[in-house]
């Protein structure tokens, strides 16, 4: 993988309830990293076919594996498109360099009401 087709900024992020001054549990966001991404979005392709176990994965990313940093289906991946839950995790090729990450687009809350 070249820096070339990795020009995607994105920030894996740890959701964690965060308490505000009078002690309510509000929704926050933890950045545990910020990396450079290959990023595929779903389409009629061969490969796309054959992941159909994961039908709800919306996007693909791939980036270098971070020292230190397990990635889990708990993460969110947020880039300049918006936030994606992790569906699966896959190291590529067994090697350990770099790592595969199937994600499902999160849907806009309505803002009526």
């Amino acid at each position: 993988m070249s820096f070339g087709k990795m020009n995607t900024f994105v920030d894996i992020i740890s959701p964690k309830p965060v308490k505000d001054s009078e002690g309510f549990a509000e929704k926050g966001d933890v950045i545990l990293a910020s990396v450079r991404a290959y990023k595929e979005d779903r389409h009629g392709s061969e490969k796309w076919a054959n992941r159909a176990a994961f039908s709800q994965a919306s996007a693909l990313f791939r980036f270098r594996r971070i020292p230190n940093l397990e990635i889990t289906t708990d993460l969110v991946l947020a880039c300049s498109d918006g936030r994606y839950n992790i569906v699966s995790v896959e190291d590529v090729k067994g090697r350990g360099m770099y790592i595969e990450v199937l994600a499902e687009k999160e849907a806009k809350a309505s803002g009526k009401g």
